[in-house]
This record gives C-alpha cells, structure tokens and sequence, in this order.
C-alpha cells in the first residue's frame, strides 16, 4: 500500500524552504533532516531528486541547484540564488495584521491576550509593518458598539430602535441580550426579543438608537442561541419560494445569495430561493429587471406588475 500523496501546496513551501535549511546544515544526515522537516527520509529523497532540475531560467550551468549526496549525508554546493527561507511578503503581512486587529476589536472575544501577542510576533517579524499606521475600525460606529458590548457585559436590559431593510421599517422593542458576535464581517448583538417572543439578532449598525434599562437582562429558557456557523440567514420551507429565469449578467445572484436550486438551460438559468420578506423581494429584483425575469409566487408578480403599472401612469400623466 503506498503512502499518501503529499499536497502540492504542502510540497512547495517545503522545497523553497530546504535549500536555505541545507545550506545553513552542510553535510546533514538525511534522516535528520526529514525529522526536523516533519517528512520521511524517502520523502525528502525525492525532494531531493526534484532540487536537482529545478533553479532559474536558462536551466544550463550555472542556473540549477547542485548538491552532493554522500551516503546518508547531503550539501549544497550551489544553490541559484534560493539561499533565504520562505517569508511573507509586506502584502501578506499586512493582511494578517489587518485581520488580527479587527478580530481584537471584535466584542466577546475571550483570547483577546493570545491574539496580541500573535499579532506582536508579527508585526516585530514583518520589520517595516511594526508601527505602521493600519488603523481597523469595524463597520459599526464605535461609540455604540462599545456601549452595546458594556450593556451586554453588564447584564442589562435594552430598548432598541431598529431599522429593517427587508420591510424598509424602523421599530421599537425592548430586548434582553445574550451575546456579540461577529458573522460576515458584521457585528451582531443576539438577544431574546420580548416583542417576537423568540430569540433575534440585531446587527449593530441597524441599531438607530438605544437605552441601557436598569432592569436586568433575563431571557427565558425558550432563549436558544442561534446556529451561525452557516451564516446568519437560515431558509427554511416556511419562508416564500421566488422563481427566477437570469441571463448571463444575473448569474451573481446564485454566488452571492443562498438558492435552493438552479437550472442551467443554455444561456438562461431557473433559480428558485427563499426570501425572508416579499416587500424586499419585489424591491431587489425591481432593480434587476434586465437581466432577471420574475416567474413566481403569483403574489410578487402581482407586487412587481402593480408598482411598474403605477411608474408608467406617472410618466403618462402630463406635467402640470
């Protein structure tokens, strides 16, 4: 039975990675080397093998690796150019700063200290990073999100005023939180609506306006937190089903939307999926009428004829 194939990935950080390893090591046992690299020695002998036709453009004298094998031991006699090991470049040093910022900023995260000191390490290591001015503030407005999170902390209720773009509406509900998260980029209180009666995530740049209430934070046993690991929109059979045919410059909507299932038919596709809200549906698609044709529920059809049907009545009526 053969061994598992290394990935390719795997194999290539490796093999930028040894030459440096070998030259810093001349005259290595080979088993040694293979400990130290976490692969077996025949591994590493056909990394080996592989070093010997690999180098730069020209691939004549000169431009490939050499090295000299001796029994168990290995050198490098000749390592075209690659003799520093495999770093991150600013680009990716910069991302991985950026996104360890944002997660220490993040409300509720209880290894805050962890991701310091990783980001430390980091910005120490990258050199021309450290003290670089990357400055990563989250979507929502700061002032609120630190006044949520200190209710949350504290164990107090909150009357919110909260804005609904599916019904393009804004309510009032008193709220008992549970929870921040963050999920898609976008911070989340988790509370137990006593308005719904059922447990609700509000995301925080919706949240208008808000009041800390002296009385305590008491969700019932109902309160379950809500399962993210899938996203926050969840689709399920009672929410209505929308039929759609889109050419070409629709097809996004499949990427960027949870569909339950498409028909691919040429140029033209069926897509059918679940809306939370028929009022945002017929306002998203009203939108993409060139390159989306409605096909269902009857109800949004209805929806979508009247208001063009209202649009066409004013552009007829004359001025004045």
């Amino acid at each position: 039975m053969s061994a598992p194939r290394t990935p390719s990935g795997d194999r290539l950080g490796r093999l930028l990675n040894l030459v440096p390893y070998l030259l810093a090591r001349p005259g290595i046992l080979i088993s040694e080397a293979a400990a130290d690299l976490g692969v077996t020695g025949k591994q590493l002998r056909e990394d080996l093998e592989l070093l010997w036709v690999c180098g730069l453009p020209g691939y004549g004298p000169g431009d490939l690796i050499d090295m000299a094998i001796d029994g168990d031991h290995v050198t490098i006699s000749h390592d075209a150019g690659m003799d520093k090991p495999l770093r991150l470049n600013q680009d990716e040093a910069l991302a991985l700063v950026v996104a360890l910022r944002m997660l220490a900023e993040t409300p509720g995260i209880g290894t805050r200290d962890s991701i310091e000191r990783a980001l430390a390490k980091i910005e120490n290591a990258a050199g021309d990073l450290a003290g670089a001015p990357v400055a990563v503030r989250l979507p929502a407005n700061q002032k609120r999100l630190a006044a949520v999170r200190a209710a949350v902390e504290s164990g107090h209720a909150l009357r919110l005023t909260y804005y609904t773009p599916s019904r393009d509406e804004s309510t009032d509900r008193v709220v008992d939180p549970m929870r921040m998260l963050m999920v898609g980029g976008f911070n989340y209180l988790e509370a137990w609506c006593r308005r719904a009666e059922a447990t609700r995530l509000f995301r925080i740049d919706r949240i208008d306006a808000f009041t800390e209430l002296p009385e305590p934070s008491a969700p019932p046993a109902a309160a379950v937190p809500h399962d993210v690991t899938g996203g926050v929109f969840r689709p399920g059979p009672e929410l209505p089903l929308v039929t759609l045919r889109v050419g070409r410059g629709g097809r996004w909507i499949t990427e960027y939307y949870p569909v339950e299932n498409v028909v691919r038919d040429g140029a033209e596709w069926q897509v059918t999926m679940r809306v939370t809200d028929l009022g945002w549906a017929q306002r998203f698609l009203t939108g993409q009428a060139r390159d989306v044709t409605v096909l269902g529920p009857p109800e949004l059809l209805d929806r979508i004829r009247a208001q063009a049907t209202t649009a066409l009545d004013q552009y007829a009526t004359p001025a004045g």
